[in-house]
């Protein structure tokens, strides 16, 4: 049996986990609550936004710890398998938030689901190096990114709706049974890489190899990947690492502390942040499709990686300032509010992708999942240090955090610029 367009069924595969790893991600935060939020899990379990806090933080340097590990995880036992791992792990850890009795035990499991969650993206990345020629990985970086935002465009609604119908536990055991139950046709569908899967046409193979860097063409199973010394000796690769540094805590401001500024300013319930959050991650998936089409536009048109990313990213990067600068002269409604933050995450995905698709560009083989895993871990660090500023300064006003995550934005991308003078293999 023969299937015309393997890569796209891969990669919607992965979409698909992505979707089902951001529900299981946000359904703590749409959930939370406050004291006067009867039924949340706040109220329930008797925890405080510091609780909340500390229980961020712990997801977030395990998440970080996982993006290093599972990256070398993901290039020593292959995609393949590495997805079974990461979300069977990440799916039962969901499952079983239903069973906690108090904040240690939210915070194991909230540790477990960070470790396991986080493969997902050294091993996307990976993934679409094998899959894709080097002029389309942009693209099938905005659908796989384009996941996250889908998912997070579900979540609030499907989660209020669970949670109104059956109360927090439940929902927990609902949605980490989706991760569970991916595994079956991923096992199926994905039985060996572009070089030896039995069910891809020889066109497409042809399509995926010719479009290659050489030292992809010539990467086999026994190609053994660069150290994350000899990977960092190489100045091109600070670029991802700083990059990430200053860029990732933009997302992550909006997808850990969104709700619960929804909850403190405007005083919303857990329906009426069901009805709002979704919207800016609408923005988030048009800027995930829309930044690898630009990218892929420019490089065809240009035979220039280089121009292709920079451009794309410097675009993202615009849109983003301008969209935090709106949410501190403008959103003074949750209506406006959620509008501009539209607007930013349409910036950040539009340029994130190409950020995230750096490492494929730059080396090949079982050095990419390496340098995605540890570009993610750095940037998840300097989201560890915003998550314990955010409740100190938000007792004040959320002014100064938006103002500082909108000086980040030109810091992330001068220092692509800045360590990547021009992008290529380095093979």
């Amino acid at each position: 049996m023969k299937v015309k367009g393997m890569r796209w069924l891969i990669i919607g595969l992965i979409f698909l986990a992505t979707v089902i790893n951001y529900i299981d991600r946000s359904a703590l935060a749409i959930m939370w609550g406050n004291e006067n939020v009867e039924g949340s899990i706040s109220h329930s379990l008797e925890l405080t936004k510091d609780h909340y806090s500390y229980i961020l933080n712990i997801f977030m340097v395990a998440y970080a710890l996982g993006q290093l590990f599972s990256g070398k995880l993901f290039d020593k036992v292959g995609t393949r398998i590495g997805y079974v791992i990461s979300i069977g792990i990440w799916g039962l850890s969901s499952f079983l938030h239903s069973t906690v009795r108090g904040f240690l035990s939210l915070a194991f499991f909230r540790s477990t689901l960070g470790l396991s969650e986080a493969g997902n993206w050294p091993g996307g990345v990976k993934s679409n190096a094998e899959w894709f020629p080097i002029k389309e990985r942009a693209i099938a970086q905005g659908l796989f990114n384009a996941g996250a935002s889908i998912g997070s465009v579900i979540a609030p609604p499907f989660i209020a709706m669970l949670f109104v119908a059956f109360g927090w536990r439940i929902t927990f055991m609902i949605v980490g049974s989706f991760g569970i139950l991916w595994i079956i046709p991923w096992l199926i569908i994905n039985k060996a890489g572009p070089k030896k899967h039995p069910w891809i046409t020889k066109e497409e193979q042809q399509h995926i190899l010719q479009g290659q860097s050489l030292a992809d063409q010539n990467a086999t199973e026994d190609t053994k990947g660069l150290s994350l010394k000899q990977i960092l000796s190489h100045k091109e690769s600070w670029a991802i690492v700083v990059g990430r540094f200053f860029l990732e805590p933009i997302w992550w401001l909006f997808v850990g502390w969104m709700p619960i500024y929804l909850f403190d300013v405007y005083g919303f319930n857990v329906k009426e942040v069901g009805m709002f959050a979704w919207v800016p991650y609408v923005g988030a998936a048009l800027g995930s499709i829309a930044g690898g089409y630009v990218s892929g536009k420019i490089i065809a048109k240009t035979n220039s990686i280089n121009k292709g990313r920079k451009t794309t990213i410097l675009i993202g990067g615009i849109i983003m300032v301008l969209g935090l600068i709106a949410t501190v002269l403008f959103a003074n409604t949750p209506e406006k509010f959620v509008s501009i933050v539209f607007m930013v995450l349409f910036g950040f995905q539009f340029a994130i992708g190409n950020v995230q698709t750096l490492p494929s560009d730059l080396f090949s083989g079982k050095s990419v999942g390496s340098l995605a895993g540890l570009g993610g871990m750095v940037g998840v660090f300097s989201v560890i240090i915003m998550n314990f500023l955010v409740p100190i300064i938000a007792k004040v006003s959320y002014t100064p955090i938006f103002i500082a995550i909108a000086v980040f934005v030109p810091l992330g991308i001068g220092a692509i610029y800045y360590f990547a003078k021009n992008i290529e293999s380095i093979e």
